[in-house]
């Protein structure tokens, strides 16, 4: 069973950055995708970036610029770098990993990022 531990949220002031980092317990083969989601109140969970194993990235066009996206392949952990924070950026992040193309998708627990003056 994938087990995805996430750390790194908290409150932080528009402007400022956060790290958010996800590992699997399990030392398990290299994982096809490792990625961050996002979900704000009253919203749909929506994807913030996305790393494959070859290290292709993707992201939401809101945070192109000012978030990374990370992974340490022997660890199967993945990070995100989040600098000009904004206020928009407040959102219950989920580390999310698809260890090959055809496996369902794993969850990690959130982790809570708000952005307040």
């Amino acid at each position: 069973q994938v087990q995805l531990v996430e750390s790194g949220g908290g409150l932080v002031q528009p402007g400022g950055s956060l790290r958010l980092s996800c590992e699997d317990s399990g030392g398990r083969p290299i994982f096809y995708a490792l990625g961050w989601y996002r979900q704000a109140p009253g919203k749909e969970r929506q994807l913030v970036a996305r790393i494959l194993s070859t290290g292709s990235t993707n992201y939401a066009d809101s945070v192109k610029g000012r978030f990374t996206i990370s992974r340490d392949n022997a660890k199967n952990a993945v990070y995100l770098q989040m600098n000009s924070l904004k206020f928009e950026d407040t959102a219950v992040y989920y580390c999310n990993a698809r260890p090959n193309i055809y496996s369902p998708d794993y969850w990690g627990q959130g982790t809570q990022v708000t952005v307040s003056s």
